[in-house]
C-alpha cells in the first residue's frame, strides 16, 4: 500500500511539474514536429534542408554550384559556392553567428532583414534541426579569406568558437552531418529519391550546377535525366545543370509521349507589387491521366494551394473565351469545365514570393491567399496571347480537351445506366459477389481473384464476417489506352467500379469506399502477373487515393508445399524452398547421429537414403528425386485453384499466417512514367524497356 505522502506526491502537479526544454531538446522529443517523422521520409528531409540553404544561396544571386556527397558510415556532405555563414559574434545570442544559426531555433537569414527576399523556409530552422537530430555535425565556412571549422554532436559544439583551419580565396559553406541512430531505426539514404530531388531543383533555378556523388559502394549509374560524371572506382555520381527550366521540365515529363502542341506554353513574370516571381510552363499529350507539379519557393507542393487555384481558373477562362471568339464552341454548346481540361494536362507552376504561408511542417500546401491572384492574372494575359500566336497549337488544345469532353458525358450517361440497370434489377451489387456481413468499411476486406475456381476456393475458405469475395472472369481492359465511358461499361472492370461503392471520376467519394482492405490475389505465373498490372493500373489511374491511404494490397499465396510426416510447410521463393529442404535433411541426417558435428551429419545422409521408402506414384516413369526418396514431398503450386479452400485459408487469407504486399506510391512522377512506359500505347519505349531488362528475367513461368 502506498503511503499518503506518496499518493499525494503521484498526483501533484506543480511548478515541477513543467519540464522546460531548452535549445535543441524539444527537436530531439519531438522531431515529428519538424521533419514529419523519423521514417524514410524525414530522414530525407535533413538532406532537403541543407540542400535548400544552398539553392536559396543560387536564388538570391550567390554562387551558382553546389555538391552533394552520399559517403560511407552514414555521412552526408554538402557544399555550396554562396557567400558563407557569418562567423562573427551575433549581437543577441553573443556567440558566433555559426553557432547561433546551428544550435538556435528560428536565428537565420529569413526573418526579415536583407539576408534573403526570397527563400524557401526557414534558414535557421532547418539547419539546426539537421544538428539536433544528427550524432556528428560539422561546418566548414568560406570567407573572408580564411577557412573556419566547428563541429557539434547531437546538437551541442564541441568549441566555444569556430576554429581558423585554412586560407581561402572562394567562399561558400559545407555542411557534413551523420544522422542519428537514436532517432531513425534506419539510415538508408535512397540514390533515386534524392536524384529525383535534386533534378527538380535544377530544372526550377535555370543555370544551377548540381553534383551529386555517391561513395558508399560501387553501382552503376541509373537513368534519371542528368549527365553522368567521371567516377572514381567504387562511386557513381550525375550532374544536373538546365538552362531551358521549366521548359526543360516539360519536355522531360513528356518524354515518350505524343505532344499536343509542339511548343510548350511558358512565361515567367515578376509581380512588380509584391516582387512575386510566377514561372509556369504547359503542354497537352495524348494521356488520360493530369500530371501537375507545384512548386513554392522550390519547395515542392503536392497538395497544390492557392498558386494552381490561380492556374486552373486563367486555364479554363482563356481557352473557352478563345473557343468561342474562334466558333469552335458554338452558341449552343457548353463551356468546357475544368475537368475537362485535366485530361492529358502537364504543367508545372512555380512561384517565388515573400513569407509564404505553408500548411503543415512538411509544406505540402501554399497558403498566401494574394498568390492565387497574381497566378491567374499573368496566366490569363501570357495565355491569351500565346493562343493568339501559335493557331495552330491552340486548335490541337482545344480538340483534346472537346474529346474530354465528348468522353466525360458519355461516361456519365454509362454510369447513370449502370446505376439505373442495378435498381431495376433489385441489387446495387454486382451478382458475382460474395459480400461480407460486416458493415464497417475499416475491417472489411475485398479480395478480387482471378477466375472461378480460384474465387470458389476463397468463397468457402474466408472469414464472411470481413471478407468479401468477387471473381474476375473475362479479359480485362488496359485502362492506359482507353477512356472512362468504356472503363465504366467494361464486364470486368464495372463489377469492381459498383463493389467499391465509391464511385469513378467526378462522382468518385472515398468516404462511401465499402472495403479500407482491397486484395488483389491472382496465380503466381505470368497471366496472374498480367492480370494482377492491369488491375494495378486500373487502380492507379482512376482510384490513386486508395493506394495513398494504403487500401490496396497484392496477396502472396505460397509457392510450394513441403511435407515431411505429419510436419508440413509453405515457402514462397526458389531459394525458400531449397533452404527448408536442406534444413529438413541435415535434420534427419541429425536424428540419425545426433553426437556428430555438422560434416559427419551430412556424410550420415547416405545411410539415411539407403533406408528411406521411396515415395513414388505408380504413373510417374521418371527417376524418383532424393527428396522423395527421403520420404519429403514438394507440391508445387501453379495455381491458386489448386489450392483447397482449407489451404487457402490457412496461407493467403488467415490474417494471422497471411504474407500481403501494400501498393504504395513513392514517387508518384516516377510510377506514372513506368505505367505510361509498359502499358501505354507507344510501342517504342516499351520495345526498349524490354531489351534493356531483358537479362535481369529469371525463372519465366510460360
Amino acid at each position: 500500500m502506498a503511503t499518503e505522502k506518496e499518493k499525494k506526491g503521484n498526483g501533484e502537479y506543480t511548478a515541477k511539474s513543467i519540464q522546460v526544454l531548452e535549445g535543441l531538446e524539444p527537436v530531439r522529443k519531438r522531431p515529428g514536429m519538424y521533419i514529419g517523422g523519423t521514417s524514410t521520409e524525414g530522414l530525407h528531409h535533413l538532406v532537403w534542408e541543407v540542400i535548400n540553404n544552398s539553392i536559396d544561396e543560387a536564388m538570391a544571386g550567390y554562387g551558382k554550384d553546389i555538391i552533394i556527397k552520399l559517403l560511407p558510415d552514414n555521412l552526408v556532405e554538402i557544399s555550396d559556392d554562396g557567400r558563407g555563414i557569418p562567423v562573427e559574434k551575433h549581437p543577441q545570442t553573443k556567440k558566433s553567428t555559426l553557432e547561433t544559426v546551428l544550435t538556435v531555433l528560428h536565428a537565420g537569414g529569413k526573418f526579415g532583414g536583407n539576408g534573403y527576399k526570397i527563400s524557401g523556409g526557414l534558414h535557421g530552422v532547418g539547419v539546426s534541426v539537421v544538428n539536433a537530430l544528427s550524432v556528428w555535425t560539422k561546418a566548414e565556412v568560406r570567407r573572408d579569406g580564411k577557412v573556419y571549422e566547428m563541429e557539434f554532436e547531437r546538437g551541442v559544439p564541441k568549441t566555444k568558437e569556430p576554429k581558423v583551419t585554412g586560407k581561402s580565396t572562394k567562399t561558400g559553406t559545407t555542411i557534413s552531418f551523420q544522422a542519428d541512430p537514436q532517432i531513425f531505426p534506419e539510415i538508408k539514404y535512397s540514390w533515386e529519391k534524392i536524384l529525383g530531388y535534386v533534378r527538380h531543383q535544377a530544372f526550377l533555378t535555370k543555370g544551377i550546377n548540381i553534383k551529386v556523388y555517391d561513395s558508399r559502394e560501387s553501382g552503376k549509374p541509373a537513368s534519371t535525366g542528368g549527365d553522368a560524371l567521371p567516377m572514381r572506382s567504387g562511386e557513381r555520381a550525375y550532374g544536373f545543370l538546365f538552362d531551358g527550366g521549366l521548359v526543360s521540365f516539360i519536355k522531360f515529363l513528356n518524354r515518350g509521349k505524343e505532344v499536343k502542341n509542339e511548343m510548350p506554353f511558358y512565361v515567367e513574370k515578376i509581380d512588380e507589387k509584391t516582387d512575386t516571381v510566377v514561372e509556369l510552363a504547359m503542354q497537352y499529350t495524348d494521356s488520360y491521366k493530369e500530371h501537375i507539379f507545384s512548386f513554392a519557393n522550390n519547395i515542392f507542393t503536392p497538395e497544390g494551394g492557392m498558386h494552381e487555384i490561380g492556374f486552373r481558373t486563367a486555364l479554363t477562362r482563356i481557352i473557352n473565351a478563345y473557343a468561342r471568339k474562334n466558333n469552335i464552341l458554338r452558341e449552343k454548346d457548353e463551356n468546357l469545365t475544368a475537368e475537362d481540361l485535366q485530361e492529358g494536362l502537364t504543367a508545372v507552376i512555380s512561384v517565388k514570393l515573400r513569407n509564404p504561408q505553408f500548411e503543415g511542417q512538411t509544406k505540402a500546401k501554399l497558403g498566401n491567399g494574394e498568390i492565387r491572384g497574381i497566378v491567374s492574372s499573368v496566366t490569363a494575359e501570357a495565355l491569351a496571347d500565346y493562343l493568339e500566336a501559335h493557331p495552330n497549337n491552340a486548335k490541337a488544345i482545344i480538340g483534346k480537351c472537346m474529346l474530354t469532353c465528348k468522353a466525360r458525358i458519355a461516361a456519365r450517361a454509362a454510369k447513370d445506366a449502370v446505376i439505373r440497370k442495378g435498381a431495376l434489377e433489385g441489387m446495387t451489387l454486382p451478382g458475382k459477389l460474395a459480400d461480407c456481413s460486416s458493415r464497417n468499411p475499416a475491417e472489411s476486406e475485398l479480395y478480387i481473384v482471378e477466375g472461378d475456381s480460384a474465387g470458389g476456393s476463397a468463397k468457402q475458405g474466408r472469414d464472411r464476417k470481413f471478407q468479401a469475395i468477387l471473381p474476375l472472369r473475362g479479359k480485362l481492359v488496359n485502362v492506359e489506352k482507353t477512356t472512362l465511358d468504356k472503363v465504366v461499361k467494361s464486364d470486368t472492370l464495372k463489377p469492381i467500379i459498383i463493389a467499391l461503392g465509391a464511385g469513378i471520376g467526378e462522382s468518385f467519394n472515398i468516404e462511401k469506399l465499402r472495403y479500407h482492405r482491397i486484395i488483389i490475389m491472382a496465380d503466381a505465373d505470368v497471366d496472374g502477373s498480367h492480370i494482377r498490372t492491369l488491375l494495378l493500373t486500373f487502380f492507379y489511374r482512376y482510384y490513386e487515393p486508395l493506394i495513398r491511404s494504403g487500401f490496396i494490397y497484392i496477396a502472396q499465396p505460397p509457392l510450394y508445399r513441403i511435407q515431411k510426416g505429419k510436419d508440413v510447410q509453405y515457402v514462397y521463393t526458389e531459394e525458400e524452398k531449397n533452404a527448408a529442404v536442406e534444413k529438413i535433411k541435415i535434420a534427419m541426417a541429425k536424428t540419425k547421429k545426433s553426437k556428430a558435428d555438422e560434416e559427419a551429419a551430412r556424410a550420415a545422409l547416405l545411410a539415411v537414403r539407403d533406408e528411406a521408402e521411396v515415395e513414388i506414384d505408380s504413373g510417374e516413369e521418371e527417376q524418383p528425386t532424393e527428396e522423395k526418396m527421403l520420404g519429403i514431398n514438394i507440391q508445387r503450386y501453379k495455381g491458386l485453384g489448386e489450392m483447397n479452400p482449407e489451404q487457402l485459408w490457412e496461407t493467403t487469407m488467415d490474417p494471422g499466417n497471411r504474407l500481403m504486399l501494400q501498393v504504395s506510391i513513392e514517387d508518384a512522377e516516377s510510377a506514372d512514367k513506368m505505367f505510361d512506359v509498359l502499358m501505354g500505347s507507344e510501342v517504342e519505349p516499351r520495345r526498349r524497356f524490354i531489351q534493356t531488362h531483358a537479362k535481369s528475367v529469371r525463372n519465366l513461368d510460360v
